[in-house]
Formats: structure tokens, C-alpha cells, sequence
């Protein structure tokens, strides 16, 4: 599974550089995630803008990134596809994560 990682601001910022998060990259993205945001004391912008499929396990692993985070950080959804932006509406986790439309707008809210 590919990411990139760097720091926007007081924000850290992961892109997923694939195209699907499934049950056949899961375990990896969330390996991924742990090392992309291990020790780092900024709230990450997750930037989904390449994906364009998510299952379950996918969904599964970007909420077990957000326990990973928390309590002292939040996890932010960016850049969701129409397929991926359905998955998230149907299952109602778009309720469960802050979302936004552009990695712009994330780090835009977040700044202020």
C-alpha cells in the first residue's frame, strides 16, 4: 500500500496513492497509516482523492486508523470519489468523521 505523508501547517496530511482500499490491501493501509503518523502530535488529513473503490475491510481500516489516533487526535476524511463518498453515506460513517470535499478545504477548516 502506498501513502505520502508531510506536514501542512499544524496538520500532518496522508495521500492514499492507490486506487482501491479492500480486503486484499486492508492490513497493509493500515500499517501504512501507523507508521505514516506514529509519534506526531498533529490531527491528520486522510486525502482519498485516488481512490476510487472501498469495501468493508477498507472502511474498517481507516476507523481502526482513527482509534489509532485517538483520544488526543482526530482523523479527517479528504477528497472523497463519488464511489467512495456513497460508501461512506450508506454505511453513515460520513456521520462518524469530519468530511470535506478537497484536501484545500480540510486544511482551510482546520487552520481557522
Amino acid at each position: 500500500m502506498e501513502v505520502s505523508a508531510n506536514n501542512e501547517g499544524k496538520m500532518c496530511v496522508v495521500s492514499v496513492l492507490e486506487a482501491r482500499i479492500d480486503a486484499a490491501v486492508a492490513l497493509a493501509f493500515k500499517d501504512a497509516m501507523r507508521q505514516s503518523t506514529d509519534g506526531g502530535e498533529a490531527d491528520v488529513v486522510l486525502d482519498l482523492g485516488q481512490v476510487t473503490f472501498i469495501d468493508s475491510s477498507g472502511l474498517g481500516a481507516i476507523v481502526a486508523t482513527m482509534k489509532f489516533l485517538a483520544p488526543d487526535r482526530k482523523l479527517i476524511l479528504a477528497g472523497l470519489t463519488p464511489a467512495v463518498d456513497k460508501v461512506f453515506k450508506l454505511t453513515r460513517m460520513d456521520t462518524v468523521f469530519s468530511v470535506f470535499n478537497t484536501l484545500e478545504q480540510a486544511l482551510a477548516k482546520q487552520s481557522s
